[in-house]
């Protein structure tokens, strides 16, 4: 049942990541997902993190390194989306060319009835083009490398969204970053009503879905290198 009520108090930014079964949203699916809430002073707030059960193939592993096998005893997304709702609810959506990120999520929402608000979005790799000027690209492993952040686990939902976040961080404390440019966004996030979803009729009561966390070190590693692999890791109810 779907229901609605007004954006929370609490506001802050919603980083956010989907690994996808491919490029389309209409097409393919999320396979993975990962949120990094930060406050209004770009404080870390919490995360959450699973792999999606996509019901079919899981796409491009070359790409994104999930095998069929990891995404076996994982969530689909209705399980998990109520507590998604609750964690995007009044806060400023960003990403990494954010709109394909939105476009993934909005699609998947939208497959179990829920037309997700017209939520502020925040782009770094927009803000990286005016702020790095010096990136040789402006894909995030390549503005990460240019703004001096160290390695991340790319291509792992949470990798990404962590170091969006790092990259969200160091390009509004850029002298040349205007207070418009992520102040505006903030105060529209907290108008915006948002819907709620109650949880699944599959789920007992009690129940909270049992999440899957693909979990990497960090670096950096030395050249020639090969970093190690993710590990797959079984938690309860998020």
């Amino acid at each position: 049942m779907l229901l609605s009520r007004n954006a929370p108090a609490r506001c802050g930014y919603a980083v956010v990541d989907v690994e996808a079964t491919g490029r389309s949203p209409w097409r393919h699916r999320v396979v993975e997902v990962a949120v990094v809430l930060l406050d209004r002073q770009l404080r870390v707030e919490g995360e959450f993190a699973t792999l999606i059960d996509p019901v079919g193939p899981v796409g491009p592993t070359h790409v994104h390194r999930i095998t069929q096998d990891d995404v076996v005893g994982a969530p689909r997304f209705r399980e998990v989306a109520p507590r998604l709702l609750e964690l995007l609810a009044g806060r400023v959506l960003v990403g990494h060319h954010v709109t394909c990120d939105h476009a993934f999520l909005a699609r998947e929402f939208a497959r179990i009835g829920v037309p997700l608000p017209p939520v502020p979005l925040l782009c770094t790799m927009r803000l990286a083009r005016g702020h790095i000027p010096g990136a040789p690209g402006y894909g995030l492993a390549a503005c990460v490398a240019a703004a001096g952040l160290g390695w991340y686990p790319a291509h792992s939902a949470l990798g990404d969204a962590r170091a969006t976040a790092d990259l969200l961080r160091h390009c509004i404390r850029t002298p040349s970053c205007a207070r418009t440019e992520w102040a505006a966004p903030l105060r529209e996030a907290a108008t915006v009503p948002w819907p709620r979803l109650k949880r699944a009729l599959s789920q007992r009561r009690s129940e909270r879905p049992a999440l899957v966390l693909r979990q990497a070190p960090f670096g950096p590693w030395p050249q020639g290198v090969e970093p190690p692999g993710l590990v797959r890791t079984a938690l309860g109810g998020e």
